[in-house]
């Protein structure tokens, strides 16, 4: 991995849509491509691991046989493919646009590029996010953390939707939040509430015990069992020699003109999985587009999300 900085990461190799077309366009191509994200060291089988491979000569009722477990399988087996009618070129190329629109892809653009309906679309959409859905992982930092509130605002509601119990957070949903420094890897979650004991046990999950974290001056933090340093918005205060949140800031920026400029709006059910598309995303850019797409690919593995339980 490439720890390289430069204005825009420029020093990140991307691809082209034209060369995007040309390598998984058809499916063919979609197909050996996948397989090698999935099985670099060779095709092993999903259900038992075994190497113990054949391949079918008429592909059905799958490609490839499993001469231990004796099951048939696919590229899409155990994943968030399986099941899925689209075919692999268009399931590239939908990992494409996902790794190079920072702002994420309505399924309305997904609908007309790829020129399936909007409900495959959504579907497709949410299914992609799984990728991103990842393990705590435990920063040794310094570290940024910090919440903020996703929501309409009260006063652009219709009258019956109003909740008329205030403003500033009301009817919104907060969203926690920490940044490693060094490594610039994020973790997001979606919360029920910020109170002390909510925001300080997401941060200690998040961070090795001698981790040095920096927050606002929000008083839910405050006797964290961390080094802790506090800088204070409200008294103007944003920087204080190393004291300050300017990148989780950023990344709430990110998330916010995503939901306002593609998404427009989303239900709180759904919320964590856009979180996670952001948080994810944002913890690829370093890579290269193929690399991107690669962990994508690799990490929709053992995954699976049914129409039926997104609509439930």
């Amino acid at each position: 991995m490439s720890t390289q900085k430069g204005p825009g990461k420029s020093f990140r190799k991307g691809i082209s849509l034209i060369e995007a077309v040309q390598t998984y366009g058809d499916e063919a191509s979609a197909e050996a491509w996948f397989i090698n994200q999935r099985w670099p060291n060779g095709i092993q089988c999903p259900h038992c691991g075994s190497d113990r491979v054949s391949e079918r000569a008429n592909r059905k009722p799958m490609p490839y046989h499993c001469r231990d477990c004796r099951k048939y399988f696919s590229v899409r087996t155990n994943s968030v493919l399986q099941s899925s009618n689209l075919s692999l070129s268009k399931w590239a190329l939908a990992y494409f646009l996902f790794s190079t629109n920072l702002k994420g892809v309505s399924s309305m653009k997904l609908h007309r590029d790829l020129g399936i309906s909007q409900k495959s679309a959504w579907h497709l959409a949410h299914r992609i996010r799984e990728s991103w859905n990842e393990t705590a992982e435990k920063f040794a930092g310094p570290v940024e953390a910090d919440e903020t509130y996703v929501g309409g605002k009260e006063s652009n509601k219709h009258e019956y939707k109003k909740l008329k119990s205030g403003r500033g957070t009301v009817g919104k949903v907060p969203v926690a939040g920490v940044i490693d420094r060094p490594t610039n890897r994020i973790a997001t979650r979606v919360v029920e509430s910020t109170t002390k004991k909510v925001l300080q046990s997401f941060v200690e999950e998040h961070t090795q015990d001698n981790a040095q974290v920096y927050t606002d001056e929000a008083a839910a933090y405050q006797g964290i069992k961390r080094p802790h340093e506090a800088v204070s918005h409200s008294a103007g205060e944003y920087v204080r020699e190393m004291a300050h949140t300017a990148g989780i800031d950023s990344h709430w920026a990110m998330l916010k003109r995503g939901i306002t400029g593609t998404y427009h709006w989303l239900s709180t059910k759904h919320l964590p999985r856009y979180a996670n598309e952001f948080s994810g995303r944002h913890n690829n850019r370093p890579l290269d587009t193929s690399e991107q797409m690669t962990v994508m690919v690799r990490g929709a593995m053992g995954k699976r999300l049914r129409y039926q339980d997104l609509i439930l």
